[in-house]
């Protein structure tokens, strides 16, 4: 073969050496042959380095095992599922059926530094909530297995209570972290049980320096009079920016409440005003002075204090009519605020009470209100909870919200709804682990089998209800990768099984997988976002497919008795696509792979083969 054409491997991206690719470009000079010269490296950052070494570290078993499972390539690939998804050809929305770990892995090209908002609600570890754990030989084999029998809790008695969750958060933080936005933020629920350990992980993971807030959530609407020692009724959603210097938090709508604070004492022209407080207690020399009143009263701030402009800024202040001294004109001065200044909207509180953004209850009666009042699911997040972290976000038209541990589903419903209200056209990707309803459950009987399906359905009858806007969604599942590659733990012995994995190397595609599952494959494995149309064509009688409204790649896997001809290859040039994708198969020998190689490269199209 041809050493210039690539081929499309079975593995996702290789995120350690993106990682290492980076460090490269800064520092060309720490590296030999292609490997780090770490003293080298260690020596150009000898002033940056921190060489205390007794300082406060965040440490479990297991640590160095997470940083191995996060950067191991994962063999699967997602397989599209229309006769699951509602309006399968036109949506952008997605939902992902499959462990979450491996589907982060599986997202990196497509959806490197594109996802907008992220909001998690994973297990809270209370001891009853099932902690996946991860298997580093091979996670793809433990995924079929897992799915395949009810999931396990994690009670206090195993020893590793503690260990557990932390070994599942990190790796799958770390890779959500690559597909926030430079501008993205991330909103993590959780309780009492890990939150002081989220904490310490996200700062480990996005950078202490990029929180955000620890906001507390009044999930109870009555306190619990049985409680042994105060009534538990909050949980916290913990939010970390990317980068916090490129976040921009989101407003809330002004409320009447908020708007009567505002008066006009003093009947300015610009309006109602309110007054705020002009000493602050982060002291410097330079703002700590003596203020006269108007009525010749001489004022300085408290010990410790100073105010919060500068002499000559507080007299520019005065001359704009913007420094309030009381009625009397001997108060402490005041700035003014004035509402016509201040309507994008309100700081939001971290207190988060039900009243504004509902509470347990509300989701549960949400839920039961879209399935004939029944309740099939347990502690479903309430909308209004999910529309104010869609404002903080700041999310806008055409923006991209992930969930991956997605439950079900509120987050996708919210997003449908405020597309609906707006006009927006934000789209989702919803992941979920298809963990097995109990056969005693109300679900289950109801024909619920999974997670899952609740969730797929629950999609569905939102967006029946709210029809407006793009309410349809592509439904895919984890599964191995189309690509056959040697597995040499298939005994030679079993005759029948042995041939048909040779024949499939030979083909370099399985025997049962489809044409629309290899389609799906490849835009994975060359980046590209799987909301992309995929439209069937015909070339000389030969089914293709066109990735793209501009055909940016280009996928033929038909190639007939006579292969893939350089007549074949002409005709698809005609419609210009970036890349030509196909199997070595399709070529008749190498010197017609050789032909029409040279045919796309004076297109400068390029050919990469499964």
């Amino acid at each position: 073969m041809i050493e210039d054409i690539t081929k499309v491997t079975p593995y996702s991206m290789d995120i350690e050496n993106e990682e290492l690719e980076k460090l490269k470009g800064v520092f060309p000079q720490c590296f030999s042959e292609g490997s780090l010269d770490i003293d080298k490296l260690l020596s150009l950052c000898g002033k940056y380095i921190d060489k205390d070494f007794e300082k406060y570290k965040f440490e479990w078993s297991g640590k160095s095992e997470c940083y191995r499972i996060a950067g191991k390539r994962s063999t699967g690939t997602l397989r599209p599922c229309p006769e699951e998804s509602v309006d399968f050809e036109n949506t952008k929305n997605m939902y992902i059926e499959g462990d979450n770990l491996e589907v982060l892995k599986l997202l990196q090209s497509s959806y490197y530094n594109k996802v907008k908002m992220i909001y998690i609600d994973p297990p809270y570890n209370t001891g009853n909530d099932f902690v996946y754990e991860d298997d580093f030989k091979d996670p793809m084999e433990r995924y079929k297995e897992i799915t395949s029998q009810t999931t396990k809790s994690n009670p206090e008695t195993m020893g590793r209570f503690h260990t557990n969750w932390l070994n599942m958060m990190y790796p799958r933080l770390r890779l959500a972290a690559n597909l926030l936005r430079d501008d993205g933020v991330i909103f993590i629920s959780i309780d009492d049980n890990e939150v002081t350990n989220l904490r310490r992980l996200c700062d480990e993971v996005f950078g202490e320096e990029n929180f955000v807030s620890q906001m507390i959530w009044q999930r109870a609407f009555a306190p619990k009079n049985d409680s042994k020692y105060t009534s538990n009724d909050h949980d916290y959603v913990i939010a970390y920016a990317k980068n916090l210097n490129n976040f921009v938090i989101g407003r809330l709508p002004r409320t009447e409440e908020a708007n009567a604070r505002y008066k006009n004492y003093d009947n300015d022209p610009r309006g109602l005003w309110i007054s705020d407080n002009l000493t602050v207690k982060t002291y410097s020399e330079k703002y700590d002075y003596p203020i006269t009143t108007p009525s010749g009263k001489v004022i300085t701030p408290s010990h410790g204090s100073c105010w919060r402009v500068s002499k000559e800024r507080f007299a520019e202040l005065v001359a704009d009519n913007r420094i309030w001294f009381g009625e009397t004109g001997e108060n402490v001065p005041r700035l003014k605020r004035f509402l016509s200044e201040v309507q994008d909207g309100m700081v939001a509180s971290s207190l988060m009470l039900h009243k504004d953004v509902g509470h347990s209850q509300e989701g549960r009666q949400e839920l039961k209100k879209l399935f004939d009042d029944k309740g099939y699911f347990d502690g479903p997040k309430p909308l209004r909870l999910l529309h104010r972290l869609l404002t903080l976000a700041n999310v806008q038209n055409n923006d991209l919200i992930l969930d991956f541990f997605s439950g079900s589903a509120t987050t996708a419903h919210a997003v449908m709804q405020l597309n609906a209200e707006d006009g927006g056209n934000r789209q989702f990707i919803m992941v979920q682990l298809p963990e097995l309803c109990d056969e005693k459950s109300e679900a289950y009987k109801a024909g619920y089998k999974n997670i899952c399906e609740i969730g797929k359905e629950r999609i569905r009858r939102a967006g029946s209800k709210i029809g407006r806007g793009d309410t349809g969604f592509k439904v895919f599942k984890l599964d191995t990768s189309n690509l056959a590659k040697w597995d040499s733990s298939v005994p030679t012995s079993a005759e029948g099984l042995f041939q048909q994995r040779l024949s499939e190397i030979e083909s370099s595609i399985k025997f049962d997988r489809t044409d629309l599952d290899l389609v799906y494959e490849v835009m994975l494995k060359l980046g590209i976002p799987l909301d992309y149309k995929v439209i069937p064509i015909e070339i000389n009688d030969k089914k293709a497919y066109s990735i793209g409204e501009d055909c940016l790649v280009l996928v033929c896997l038909d190639y007939g008795k006579d292969g893939i001809t350089p007549d074949d290859v002409k005709a698809m040039c005609e419609y210009v696509p970036a890349q030509i994708v196909s199997t070595e198969k399709a070529f008749k020998d190498d010197s017609t792979l050789k032909n029409v190689y040279y045919i796309l490269k004076n297109n400068n199209i390029e050919i990469k083969l499964l």
